[in-house]
């Protein structure tokens, strides 16, 4: 997140409006890549379905 503020930030703002609204519109980007789902999540979670053998049953629907 950090990385982002200092790509959003360089350069010259005519007023602080402007810098807030642009450090806003980098949140709401970050955000949206934080919400898509992992990538082949599947995998993972099916090897540990097999492991614990019934222990995932009540958190997750395989």
């Amino acid at each position: 997140m950090h990385r982002q503020f200092r790509k959003l930030t360089k350069g010259d703002f005519p007023n602080d409006n402007s810098l807030l609204k642009q450090l806003y519109l980098g949140i709401e980007n970050a955000s949206k890549k934080r919400r898509m789902p992992i990538h082949n999540w599947s995998l993972p979670l099916s090897h540990l379905a097999i492991f614990f053998e019934g222990g995932l049953d009540a958190a997750i629907e395989i």
